[in-house]
């Protein structure tokens, strides 16, 4: 009988294409227990980003992978994965009860990044991963309305932190849930400075894979505070395909690059639009401009999304894309873009900062 060894495991699926958006094998972590008797050998692949929504397809896939390259007749293949904490900014460390932060940015406003942005969210968690939302859009916070949480509060247990609410799987906190919507937010600058430390360093997130922050538009004082307080595992940028979109997206790209966050990548929103009536696609908004930006800068086209009314009514209800039409077109183009930007964490270096005990010289 042909021997399953780790070696050959490791070699077949590594030099294997995967059919499934966006997920790369040359980091996954091979374990074989061999054949016993008449009983088949078992391999578990270990992933670094979550794959839930297709473990079953890809470990079909796999075992016919490793039997054509082995010689074997059958072998019982699982797939598991673990998101670790990764890498972040100079010398920050990672918020407890928070493996990874994402920040969603754009150059300018309209271009849709708090519904990418909540949709991501929502992908990240049916993939398996545990997932929360920091609504750092001060001066216009929607996440609340997004997630079907308007009118609620979190609350406090200690007079001190505050307890996420949760919509969807996903634990949300955002100024939102602290003032009227009818309110303008009229702050200035250090107060708005101390109330995105607060939602991000007084909320008591439970045991996050990722934590989603929606940042407002620009590159003003609240993304500069963000980048030096917050340990961000990376940044996506989100733009539209127009020249001038990219202008302004290009600038929030290049912020983020001064501050030492790496880029995971770019999201191209509203790239054709979905005529209602009939289905007609036409790229109203120019075409190829995320890509242009992605190779310019050298970072991944993560993916492209339609300007679609169905999202816009879908997120105004309360119940996104990607939870109220869970097996649709444009929930699967959310779910790849999840997955690209999880691979492309689970590519990052570790963070190794908490490896190492504090040391008190008395």
């Amino acid at each position: 009988m042909p021997e399953v060894t780790v070696t050959c495991v490791e070699t077949a699926i590594r030099a294997e294409t995967v059919p499934f958006a966006g997920v790369d094998l040359r980091s996954a972590k091979v374990a074989v227990e061999p054949a016993a008797g008449s009983e088949k050998a078992r391999v578990t692949i270990t992933v670094g980003f979550p794959v839930a929504d297709i473990a079953t397809q890809l470990a079909d896939f796999l075992s016919g992978v490793i039997c054509s390259a082995t010689g074997a007749t059958a072998v019982n293949v699982e797939v598991a994965w673990q998101v670790r904490a990764h890498a972040v900014q100079g010398t920050l460390v990672p918020l407890p009860g928070v493996r990874n932060i994402i920040a969603i940015a754009s150059g300018k406003g309209g271009v849709g990044k708090s519904t990418t942005a909540v949709n991501l969210a929502l992908a990240l968690t049916r993939q398996g991963a545990q997932v929360g939302v920091l609504d750092a859009d001060i001066y216009g916070p929607s996440q609340p309305k997004m997630l079907g949480l308007d009118g609620q509060q979190p609350v406090s247990k200690d007079g001190k932190t505050f307890e996420p609410l949760e919509a969807h799987g996903v634990q949300v906190n955002s100024v939102g849930f602290l003032v009227d919507d009818q309110t303008p937010v009229i702050w200035r600058g250090p107060m708005v400075t101390q109330a995105l430390n607060q939602l991000a360093f007084t909320t008591n997130w439970h045991d996050l894979d990722y934590l989603i922050v929606d940042l407002p538009p620009g590159t003003g004082d609240t993304q500069l505070t963000l980048t030096q307080s917050v340990p961000l595992t990376g940044a996506v940028i989100i733009t539209t395909p127009q020249d001038i979109a990219l202008l302004d997206a290009r600038r929030g790209l290049k912020m983020f690059e001064k501050v030492n966050v790496r880029v995971l990548g770019v999201v191209e929103n509203m790239s054709v639009h979905i005529c209602t009536a009939c289905g007609h696609e036409e790229a109203l908004f120019g075409t190829g401009g995320g890509q242009r930006l992605s190779d310019e800068n050298g970072v991944p086209l993560l993916g492209q999304l339609p300007l679609d009314a169905r999202i816009q009514h879908e997120t105004d209800s309360g119940v996104p894309t990607v939870v109220s039409d869970p097996d649709g077109s444009l929930a699967a183009k959310y779910l790849a873009i999840a997955r690209a930007t999880a691979v492309q964490i689970a590519e990052a270096p570790r963070d190794h900062k908490g490896v190492f005990p504090k040391i008190v010289v008395e």
